[in-house]
């Protein structure tokens, strides 16, 4: 992939910027944030274009609105925002119109403006629907900056069409770059023994990416209750476990794969099992082998199961991480999860967590400062894994070649 255009390559003095961020930040029943993790994120693009001097435009997605949805307003972002800064924010009413027009027209070097709801506007996420929209958002500034990684697997208007009217001037974020860094290299590129642990209760979802892994990997280690498909598939009982039979014969597929490439694809050897789906449900650990009993669902990996695992990953020079190993929300059932977040931050390989709740788990654990990097993009790190490359990014400049 050619390097993209920076935003460091960009002469912000006196410019009006459009930025697109990631504020799609979990609120509360009244409207407040439960957690401004993303908009932190990017502060150091926003802080880097206020303090050359540009007026900034930002543009976000908030949920996934069906037209305008007074609930879903960025409203509370612009709030956060201004506390972060230290500074005032302005809220647009809209993200295109003549009020807004005329707010972005009169911002002035050092401002900020913060666009309402793209999603309040089926051109958004349709840009074949209404192609003005994507001219309208350009219309607003004099260059482009995509720092929204969480969205560049999506080609939608603010993250590919929009990039059309900015020739020579659409560029990467710095948390942009940094995903492109850590995954595009990391991943695509690693230093070997490149292990990926992948867990999650669904194989569907991670289908593509595991295929895709198979091909370069050393080694996949399975948790959570995709697990349970792979066990249906050798025949195993799995009791009432979670799992997908659509999938089976596919899993089926990615075993035998396994095989014939030489990649160590570990699956639990025990299994945490329990009659009732809840935290204080009386539980025991089964061998994989011998299977789940009727009436019985996994709900975490075993202590063996996590012994082989922790063994295994202290030869790892690159780690990815997606998805937990169990039930991690309920208390209970999540020491397999903890002791993988544990294991990865006491490594001296390059440990990436991509997935919200794999970033929630090593935060839980309080060792996400210990990881090499924690990715803001769940479903987009796994598609540029899987494909090498995504909309997003692909539709930024080109770096100039010196």
């Amino acid at each position: 992939m050619a390097k993209k255009l920076s935003i460091a390559d960009l002469q912000l003095k006196g410019q009006k910027v459009l930025m697109r961020v990631d504020f799609n930040v979990p609120l509360d029943k009244d409207g407040r944030i439960l957690d401004d993790a993303r908009i932190a994120a990017a502060l150091p693009s926003i802080k880097y274009v206020l303090d050359q001097g540009g007026a900034l435009i930002l543009m976000s997605h908030l949920g996934r609105p069906k037209g305008p949805t007074p609930q879903l307003s960025l409203a509370p972002c612009a709030k956060r925002l201004s506390e972060m800064l230290g500074k005032p924010v302005l809220m647009a009413p809209d993200c295109i119109g003549n009020e807004t027009e005329r707010l972005a027209k009169n911002l002035t070097p050092g401002q900020t403006l913060l666009l309402e709801n793209l999603r309040f506007h089926r051109g958004e996420e349709e840009p074949d629907a209404n192609p003005s929209f994507a001219r309208r958002l350009a219309g607003l500034g004099d260059l482009y900056i995509n720092d929204a990684f969480g969205t560049a697997h999506r080609a939608h208007a603010s993250t590919v069409e929009i990039a059309r009217y900015f020739p020579g001037k659409a560029a990467a974020g710095f948390l942009m770059e940094k995903e492109i860094q850590f995954l595009g290299q990391a991943l695509l590129h690693p230093t070997r023994p490149f292990y990926a642990i992948i867990g999650g209760a669904k194989i569907s979802t991670k289908i593509g990416t595991l295929k895709a892994l198979l091909h370069k990997v050393d080694g996949v280690f399975i948790g959570g209750g995709m697990a349970y498909t792979f066990f249906k598939a050798q025949g195993i009982p799995i009791g009432d476990s979670i799992h997908e039979d659509a999938f089976i014969d596919e899993a089926r597929e990615i075993l035998a794969e396994s095989q014939k490439l030489g990649v160590k694809f570990l699956l639990p050897q025990d299994n945490v099992v329990v009659e009732h789906f809840s935290n204080d449900a009386p539980s025991r650990v089964v061998n994989s082998q011998q299977g789940v009993l009727s009436g019985f669902q996994g709900v975490d990996i075993g202590p063996k199961t996590v012994h082989q695992y922790v063994a295994a990953l202290q030869k790892a020079a690159t780690v990815f991480w997606n998805g937990p190993m169990g039930v991690f929300e309920f208390s209970n059932f999540a020491a397999g999860t903890n002791a993988i977040a544990h294991a990865l931050a006491s490594l001296s390989a390059v440990t990436i967590v991509g997935g919200g709740e794999s970033v929630a788990a090593v935060e839980a654990a309080h060792v996400a400062d210990k990881m090499t990097h924690i990715s803001t993009g769940g479903g987009a790190a796994l598609e540029y894994i899987e494909f090498g490359k995504l909309p997003g990014i692909e539709a930024l400049s080109d770096a100039l070649v010196a």
